[in-house]
């Protein structure tokens, strides 16, 4: 053999091992730091039961409204329904690539994808599609539909979306059922998850509409339900689908049990407790301590026909807030929205208005371990190190918590220094009111949609007015707060954001700048900080659990020290009530309640129910 012969075969042996190298192997599962909890031959989640019935209706309610069934889009409004739903029902009539499973916190498996081959570098991610994947109209599911769907949300959807999608290069089809997505830059290791769980729709039904504008006809999806009767405004009702393509795929058996799935629509929270309590829907999470102390209560609940329970939740709550916008120069100055956040007082709101319901929030990530409650460990403040005299020097110390009352209604103190910070900022009473070195008062506008927040708010307001500031209260119906909050129309709003276990560049929409002047994204209180996006990127690229941990608990010391947000309250459990019509599998989900996918309607306890006995 010539020496020029050999080298050919070595340089092209060198070749194959670079390759092998560069790809991974194919799993039935995607999991970012570890092992997947369910092995290949898996027949079902463990919180379900296989051989669940078939048939009957949930009712459930949405506060609000809607005008389209485009939920990915800024413009329009899209049902919303709570119940873990991201598109108020919608969900439903989705499939994505992969499926979460509900009690691990991180790990993904096969749904339109029968496997998953991410490469050794991260550098890319390749699905191959079920064969027998179907869309709702019959037509198959392939590649193509995979691509037109993430370009579809990346040049037109919602900033949500183009903030999760932003990192893909590329999409290559080297055949109709196999899909490799390429990766930019260098935070790599979750991006996969992105891609994974976005709902895919049909490329021909893409190409035939303008996906960037509100519509009331559902996208062409291949989920287990379809649109069965639209009310704009007022209902939507799904149906199952008996000709679904993944009925028997281990993520779906003993899941999507329910024949049909109604949501009706009210206006009023009051209205839409009465309702429940009158039978005219089925299953209700209460959020409100008040009711749930207080409003369960008549022949229904007497005779055991409604029955009422308080689940351990284990997923991290997120954040609910007071959001300030601080695109508006009077909200820059720490020191100010620091001063404005002593003035709620949560001890007193909690004993007088929530029945001791609540915990204060302290935390981002609130409820999951995440959250930075402890002091910095050597790992945190050696990242944090870095970015010395850009943080608050509070970020190195203690943990953030803010500040206590002792429920009295009493601020006298706080509300002095308050008073101190604001004359720090420049900010000085001048006739009652606060004013700066040009003589401009400082007003402070409450946006709400929700009527149940303004005994929340009008105490919040009168220690406010204490210090000075000139408080208003505005309240607006659904759609004219939307598009104020969507184009940042706004001093203050409430919001509440629930997270995954595992959060990645969702985080980059939340706080990051990149959303902060993008309308429609869920940066509400227009953070730019380069810290918070560095850290951001960090917790995406992290390599391990424990480097991505300590990279959120790092993100968290920041935004909170920060004052960027007024966080308010939570609970680590979840109240809710249902009228004794459905069965439940033994062991619920970890992560969600599972009504809607592993509920099922039992007839003979509905048969009692709807007699008046209980079951």
């Amino acid at each position: 053999m010539s020496r020029a012969a050999l080298r050919l075969i070595l340089t092209a042996f060198a070749l194959m091992l670079g390759v092998a190298a560069a790809h991974g192997e194919p799993r039935h599962g995607f999991s970012p730091f570890g092992d997947l909890g369910y092995p290949a031959d898996f027949s079902h989640f463990a919180y379900v039961d296989p051989d669940a019935p078939k048939g009957g209706l949930l009712r459930l309610s949405a506060l609000g409204t809607f005008d389209s069934l485009n939920p990915f889009i800024v413009r329009g409004l899209p049902p919303i329904s709570g119940m873990g739903l991201l598109y108020g029902g919608l969900d439903l009539t989705f499939d994505s690539l992969l499926v979460a499973s509900a009690d691990e916190p991180d790990s993904f498996y096969g749904q339109l994808a029968e496997s998953v081959e991410v490469a050794a570098d991260l550098s890319s991610v390749t699905f191959r599609l079920r064969a027998q994947a179907r869309f709702a109209d019959g037509t198959p599911v392939t590649a193509a539909d995979v691509a037109a769907t993430a370009q579809a949300l990346r040049t037109k959807g919602d900033p949500v979306w183009r903030q999760r999608l932003a990192d893909i290069g590329a999409i290559e089809s080297p055949d109709p059922l196999t899909v490799t997505v390429i990766f930019t830059g260098a935070t790599r290791r979750t991006l996969p998850i992105a891609i994974a769980t976005m709902p895919v729709l049909a490329a021909a039904w893409l190409k035939d509409r303008d996906f960037g504008m509100p519509s009331l006809e559902a996208p062409l999806a291949s989920g287990p339900y379809r649109v069965a009767v639209v009310e704009p405004g007022r209902s939507i009702t799904f149906e199952r689908r008996a000709d679904y393509w993944g009925r028997d795929l281990p993520v779906n058996r003993g899941r999507f049990n329910f024949d049909r799935v109604r949501f009706d629509y009210y206006r009023d929270r009051d209205v839409d407790f009465e309702a429940f309590k009158a039978g005219a829907y089925d299953f209700r999470e209460e959020f409100t301590s008040r009711l749930w102390a207080t409003g369960y209560a008549g022949p229904a609940v007497d005779k055991g026909l409604i029955r009422r329970a308080s689940v351990a939740d284990e997923r991290p709550t997120g954040i609910q807030a007071f959001f300030l916008n601080l695109r508006r120069p009077k909200f820059q100055d720490m020191r100010v929205r620091q001063a404005i956040g002593s003035a709620f007082d949560f001890e007193w709101s909690n004993r007088a208005l929530f029945f001791g319901a609540y915990k204060r929030m302290a935390s981002i990530f609130e409820n999951a371990p995440l959250a930075a409650h402890g002091r910095p460990t050597a790992a945190e403040l050696s990242l944090l190190e870095m970015y010395r005299g850009k943080v608050p020097d509070s970020v190195y110390g203690e943990p953030y918590f803010p500040p206590l009352s002792d429920g009295s209604g009493e601020l006298r103190d706080r509300l002095k220094a308050a008073r101190d910070l604001l004359a720090q900022a420049g900010w000085r009473i001048a006739d009652g009111r606060l004013v700066n070195e040009k003589g401009e008062t400082f007003e402070i506008e409450f946006l709400l949609d929700e009527p149940s927040f303004e005994r929340i708010v009008r105490p919040f307001m009168a220690n406010l007015d204490r210090l000075g500031f000139i408080t208003k209260y505005r309240e607006m119906e659904t759609t004219g707060y939307t598009v104020r909050r969507q184009n940042y129309d706004y001093d203050v709003v409430t919001q509440r954001y629930g997270l995954d276990p595992t959060p990645t560049v969702e985080l980059r929409d939340l706080w990051g700048s990149g959303a902060a002047d993008s309308p429609g994204s869920q940066n509400l209180a227009g953070i730019k900080d380069p810290v918070v996006d560095a850290l951001i990127e960090r917790v995406i690229a992290a390599d391990t659990r424990p480097d991505y941990e300590t990279a959120a608990r790092a993100l968290d010391r920041v935004v909170m020290w920060n004052e960027y947000i007024i966080p308010q309250w939570y609970k680590s459990e979840r109240n809710i009530a249902w009228w004794d019509r459905f069965g439940r599998p033994p062991l619920p989900p970890r992560y969600d309640l599972g009504v809607l996918d592993t509920w099922w309607y039992d007839a003979a306890r509905a048969a009692a129910t709807d007699a008046g006995k209980a079951p």
